[in-house]
C-alpha cells in the first residue's frame, strides 16, 4: 500500500512539473491572463503535490516511542497546506483579472498553441485525477484524494479558461478576465471543501461513519447489555476507536477474550486500518446508560 501511494505521489509531481512548464510559456506569449492563472495554478499544484509525496513517505512510517498514535496526521497537514496555496492562487487571480476589467487592458494573442497547452492539461489532469482517487480509495489517504480534488478542479478551470480563448478568438477578450474570475470561485470552493476535512481532522472531530459502524456492530452483539463512551477519531489513514461494553458479570474471562476479539475483527473488516480498545465491566441493571451509547462519561 505505501508503495502505491508513492508511486501515485510523484507521478502526480512529474505531470505538474510538465504542465506548470507549457502552461507558463505559452502565457506569457499570448497574455493571456486565463492561460496565466493556470499555470500559477498548477505551480501551486506542483508545490502542492511535492508536499503530498513526502507527507505520504512519512504518513504510513510506524508508531515510535515519540509518536505512539504513527504519523498519520502529516497527511492531514499535507492537505491543510494545499487549501491555504489554493486560496493564495484565489487571491492573485482576482486581483489580477479585475484589475485587467477596470483598466481594459484586456487584449491577449490566441495561438493554436493557446488551446493545445489548455486541451492537453484537461486530458493530463484527467488521467491523473482518476489515478490518485483510486489509490486514494485503496489506501484510505487524505493526502492522496486531496491531491485528486485539487487536480478534478483543474479540469473545470482548464474548460472555463478554453471558453475564454474560444470567446477571444472573435475578439472578445475581456471574457480572458472573466473566465480567470470563473477560476478563482471554483479555486475557492474547492478550498473550503479541503480545508474543512483536513481541519476537523487534526482537531480530531468525531468521524460519523465510523462511529455508525462501530455502534451497529457492537449492538448486533446480544452478549453486551450496554455500551458508553463510545469514541473515534482519525490519523490520516487510521482510525482510532475506543468504547466500555457491559457484560454478564458471570461471563468467564475467556468468553470476554473472545467477544471482544469477534468485536475488533468485525469492525476492522467494515474500517481498514483501525484500532480498537474495548474496556469491559459487569453490568449493573441500575445503572444503565442510555440507548443511543453515545454519552461520554
Amino acid at each position: 500500500m505505501s508503495k502505491k501511494k508513492k508511486e501515485a505521489a510523484l507521478l502526480s509531481v512529474l505531470a505538474a512539473v510538465v504542465l506548470t512548464s507549457f502552461k507558463l510559456v505559452v502565457g506569457i506569449i499570448t497574455g493571456s491572463l486565463g492561460i496565466l492563472s493556470e499555470a500559477l495554478h498548477s505551480a501551486l499544484d506542483l508545490v502542492a503535490a511535492v508536499v503530498t509525496y513526502f507527507s505520504v513517505r512519512v504518513s504510513d512510517k510506524p508508531a515510535d516511542r515519540d509518536h505512539n498514535y504513527g504519523h498519520g496526521k502529516v497527511e492531514n497537514l499535507s492537505a491543510l497546506i494545499e487549501t491555504l496555496l489554493l486560496l493564495i492562487t484565489c487571491v492573485w487571480v482576482v486581483y489580477e483579472a479585475l484589475h485587467r476589467l477596470i483598466s481594459g487592458n484586456t487584449h491577449i494573442e490566441v495561438s493554436v498553441w493557446s488551446f493545445v497547452i489548455v486541451i492537453g492539461s484537461i486530458v493530463i489532469d484527467v488521467n491523473r485525477s482518476r489515478m490518485l482517487y483510486k489509490v486514494a480509495k485503496e489506501t484510505n489517504s487524505q493526502a492522496l484524494e486531496a491531491d485528486a480534488l485539487h487536480f478534478r478542479t483543474d479540469i473545470w478551470s482548464s474548460m472555463v479558461v478554453l471558453l475564454g480563448l474560444v470567446f477571444a478568438k472573435f475578439d472578445v477578450f475581456w471574457a480572458d478576465s472573466v473566465a480567470a474570475i470563473a477560476v478563482a470561485l471554483i479555486i475557492l470552493s474547492v478550498s473550503y471543501k479541503l480545508g474543512k476535512k483536513a481541519v476537523d481532522v487534526l482537531l480530531d472531530k468525531a468521524p460519523e461513519t465510523s462511529l455508525d459502524v462501530a455502534r451497529q456492530i457492537i449492538k448486533d452483539h446480544p452478549q453486551v447489555l450496554d455500551y458508553h463512551g463510545l469514541k473515534a477519531r482519525t490519523a490520516g489513514a487510521d482510525t482510532f476507536i475506543k468504547v466500555n461494553i457491559h457484560l454478564d458479570p458471570e461471563m468467564k474471562l475467556i468468553d470476554v477474550h473472545t467477544l471482544c476479539d469477534a468485536i475488533e475483527k468485525e469492525i476492522q473488516e467494515r474500517i481498514p486500518r483501525s484500532e480498537i480498545y474495548i474496556h469491559t465491566e459487569p453490568h449493573e441493571p441500575s445503572h444503565t446508560t442510555s440507548e443511543s451509547g453515545d454519552d461520554l462519561k
